[in-house]
């Protein structure tokens, strides 16, 4: 006789996470064999989104301009900051743990009917967001890739519209070792006679080839689509189409008029189907919000919270950094993942950050916060040490924020960085607002 089925969000996740000997297995079978014992299909058009850095800011800007445009959208993102649901959305309101439970059931009573399949934790989450998505309703679906493309749960469902983000080198021991390896299993995702815009400035000949091979209609930034603007605002220009006298998206960072580019040629290559209107546009790149992406939190010291991760995203966090002007002094906590390239993380903030505060996370992935204090000091060994930087390790986040702000001065400013992890570790009780307590001396 099998157990009873769990009853909450949080056990179905526990139950989700005993499964499979393996958080990740890549490959499609198992999980593409439930999905057809479910009937799973989307009857809405589908915009499926894949790259290293520039997911999240890209689901957010579609999702952001399709409501203000009165469509219905919903939303499957991973992973998440502090709580679970916060990967689907539909209409853009996160949904309720309760609203998923029939979902995971259905999931499950699928995976055990006949043959028993093994389902990963990924795996099986994705498949009941998915089905939770088809039957809400929808207008249009945006689907983020989870890690890769060709052989993620994600690419189960055909996509109506691909996106491929910026192409940069993480999860290599699944992708493989180089720009090309990686861009070869991003495109993946794509569809013959199918759109898919690809917004890196610089991509991977691989992804550009297997375009041409499948016979998808590919949308290249510079050739097919461009921006261009001054310090006031931008202009954008593809297909067909152009906008111009935008005002900048809401999301900080250089990086967004790339992510938001990419946007715009997907909504018109669409723009049949989801026909756009440009007070749209306007209004949802103004209005468009993505908590722990070049995130500042107003006060005394300011707050930068940034969910930067590998050596490229990590770039783009210093560059932004700099952009900020004169700190006196800049705090950083940092807890990352030990598969991640870190030295060249550490290298790029270090003549940014004058104190480190290094944290442990609540997962076996982790690089512990001693761990990451040993590599920092390797690295200045190499450097020769050019300038006194204090370092300090804690338990969690929220104990290495806590010890940033109580060095911190008024003027200062403190960045929380390096994993979804760190950043939700922060964010647990709800925004940090930040009163440095030499203001009340």
């Amino acid at each position: 006789m099998r157990n009873p089925l769990p009853t909450t969000l949080d056990a179905w996740l526990t139950h989700c996470e005993q499964l499979h000997p393996k958080n990740i297995e890549m490959g499609l079978d198992r999980v593409r064999e439930v999905a057809r014992r479910m009937d799973l299909r989307f009857d809405v058009p589908v915009i499926t989104v894949a790259g290293t850095n520039g997911k999240g800011s890209t689901c957010a800007m579609l999702e952001a301009i399709l409501l203000q445009a009165g469509y219905r959208p919903g939303v499957y993102t991973s992973p998440h900051l502090v709580h679970f649901q916060e990967r689907c959305r539909v209409h853009g309101e996160i949904v309720t743990p309760e609203a998923l439970l029939p979902h995971f059931e259905a999931v499950e009573l699928a995976r055990l009917r006949g043959d028993e399949v093994s389902l990963s934790y990924f795996e099986f989450t994705t498949l009941a967001i998915l089905r939770c998505l088809s039957m809400s309703g929808l207008d249009v679906a945006i689907l983020e890739v989870g890690l890769g493309g060709r052989l993620d749960a994600v690419n189960l469902i055909d996509t109506d519209c691909a996106i491929i983000t910026s192409i940069d080198l993480d999860h290599m021991e699944y992708l493989g070792n180089d720009r090309e390896t990686i861009g070869l299993e991003k495109a993946g995702i794509m569809r013959t006679g199918r759109p898919v815009v690809v917004s890196d400035p610089l991509p991977p000949q691989s992804v550009l080839d297997r375009a041409l091979e499948i016979g998808a209609d590919l949308w290249r930034f510079g050739t097919d689509f461009n921006f261009s603007g001054d310090k006031l605002q931008w202009g954008w220009a593809g297909r067909g189409r152009r906008y111009s006298g935008l005002a900048y998206p809401a999301l900080r960072g250089a990086n967004q008029l790339v992510n938001a580019s990419g946007v715009l040629a997907a909504l018109t290559a669409l723009r049949e189907r989801l026909p756009i209107t440009a007070q749209a546009v306007r209004n949802g790149l103004a209005m468009v919000e993505l908590p722990g992406r070049f995130q500042i939190v107003p006060g005394q010291p300011a707050l930068v919270l940034d969910v930067a991760h590998n050596p490229h995203s990590v770039a783009a966090l210093s560059a932004n950094l700099d952009a900020m002007g004169f700190y006196p002094c800049t705090h950083a906590v940092l807890g990352a993942m030990a598969d991640k390239d870190l030295g060249p993380m550490l290298a790029r903030m270090a003549p940014l950050v004058d104190r480190w505060y290094f944290t442990d996370l609540p997962t076996p992935r982790a690089e512990s916060a001693a761990g990451l204090q040993a590599k920092w000091h390797a690295l200045q060994m190499v450097a020769g040490g050019r300038r006194e930087v204090s370092t300090a390790t804690f338990p969690d986040p929220q104990q290495a924020l806590a010890a940033a702000v109580a060095a911190a001065d008024p003027a200062d400013r403190i960045v929380v960085f390096g994993s979804f992890f760190t950043v939700g570790g922060v964010l647990k009780d709800g925004i940090p607002r930040l009163h440095a307590k030499h203001l009340d001396a």
